[in-house]
């Protein structure tokens, strides 16, 4: 790390000699994001790299999460990216069509390759070339929270596998009785209190509009219109609606913890792996972990998170995938995203992790990766994609027509694609 070695060096009484050696040394610039516990805990292991690599010096680039992809453009206005970065999966195919990063296949260690779930796999490729991208440790995925207490009590089915999930009918039906139910202020937090302008909303909640039968763009032809303003995504998106219309969610004004908040105001939570922690720790046994709900067809859930990739302007790319490597076998650094509650994207992390192992707590979380997740569009386009399906969700749960919002945003995502030509070669792909 740049400024420890700087540090140790002033300190130094050989200085002269050590600078010496300093120059000698290969530099990478690792640019991430992270709460301070993943910030320190990558600093501990470039620390361990370093050691086993005397030759190396890991700069680290910290970039707020909230602000990340406007660093990373300025990163790239200045023609100064990193060496590794940290990139979130849906943002991949964007940051490949733009000529940002390069195929890591034949750079990272085969067995960690042979290691990834298929949906760790599906996050890092770009489906044009069909190439590996970026690789991380974990991926992620929203199951159903509920309170047993709750569920108890109105008679609820309780799921004990993906196979066995709600239908939409009974999860609407159990809506409606926890409305009734003694104790219970809103039935169901949908964590809107994250608001609309994170990922949150097209993750969480395009799965529902993709079980009820659509998507946010057809992802052959690559049109939007036609397909997410068609009948089956405002049916689902007024369906929503109406929860919200109905008092049933809890709403933005009230925060992220309603349903593990002193006295269990929500009585169900559709929320991220991450929520685990907190809500055992508040709720004991009266926590119970549920498939999410079939709203169509089939089920679907999420994927993907912040995972490592190689700039293809890198001069070291064997030492960046070295470092990659490295991080995702330290011992040390599983075991700190383990207690993280760290979602496994390697199959040998999840034997790791009793949470997420069969008739653990989570492991239903865990069956969803490989039955029902649905990576996020993986075009270029995405940004636009996003930001218009979250508009559309905002102005539907305002009180928005669900149909006009979504052929507004299906038009916007269009008229992108249109803009830019295609995003050749996607364009091909029709």
């Amino acid at each position: 790390m740049g400024k420890r070695l700087l540090w140790s060096l002033v300190l130094s009484s050989a200085l002269a000699a050590t600078w010496a050696d300093a120059a000698e040394k290969t530099a990478i610039q690792v640019m991430h994001q992270g709460d301070p516990g993943f910030v320190a805990a990558y600093g501990k292991v470039a620390e361990r790299f370093e050691a086993a690599n005397p030759d190396v010096d890991v700069q680290f680039i910290y970039a707020p999460h909230d602000a990340y992809n406007e660093k990373f453009s300025a990163a790239v206005m200045a023609k100064q990216l990193p060496d590794v970065m940290e990139l979130d999966a849906p943002f991949l195919a964007n940051y490949v069509w733009s000529g940002y990063l390069q195929p890591i296949k034949p750079l990272i260690d085969k067995d960690v390759l042979d290691d990834m779930t298929e949906s760790n796999i599906a996050q890092g490729t770009y489906p044009i070339d069909k190439d590996l991208y970026a690789i991380g440790l974990t991926d992620s995925s929203v199951v159903l929270y509920g309170n047993k207490k709750y569920l108890e009590a109105i008679g609820a089915r309780i799921p004990k596998s993906v196979d066995d999930a709600w239908t939409r009918a009974e999860f609407e039906t159990y809506l409606e009785k926890l409305s009734k139910l003694d104790g219970v202020k809103w039935p169901i937090d949908t964590f809107r209190g994250y608001g609309i302008k994170t990922e949150w909303i097209t993750y969480a909640y395009g799965p529902i509009l993709q079980s009820a039968g659509c998507d946010l763009i057809d992802r052959k032809a690559w049109k939007s219109e036609g397909t997410l303003d068609s009948d089956a995504c405002v049916d689902a998106l007024a369906m929503m609606q109406k929860w919200v219309k109905n008092g049933w969610v809890v709403p933005q004004s009230a925060g992220t913890n309603q349903f593990y908040a002193e006295g269990n105001p929500a009585a169900l939570a559709l929320g991220g792996h991450w929520v685990y922690a907190e809500a055992v720790a508040a709720m004991k046994d009266n926590l119970v972990v549920l498939p999410l709900p079939k709203f169509g067809a089939k089920s679907v859930s999420p994927n993907g998170t912040w995972i490592w990739a190689i700039t293809k302007t890198s001069k070291h790319p064997d030492i960046a995938a070295k470092f990659i490597s490295f991080l995702l076998k330290d011992k040390e650094y599983r075991a700190y995203v383990a207690s993280q509650s760290g979602y496994p994207g390697l199959k040998s992390f999840a034997a790791e992790s009793p949470l997420y192992a069969d008739g653990g707590p989570m492991a239903i979380a865990f069956e969803q990766a490989s039955k029902t997740a649905v990576a996020r569009p993986p075009h270029p386009a995405y940004p636009t994609i996003t930001s218009a399906f979250m508009q559309a969700v905002d102005e539907v749960f305002n009180g928005g027509d669900p149909r006009e919002a979504l052929t507004t945003a299906a038009k916007k995502i269009d008229q992108d694609i249109e803009d830019n030509d295609g995003y050749p070669p996607f364009d091909d792909e029709q």
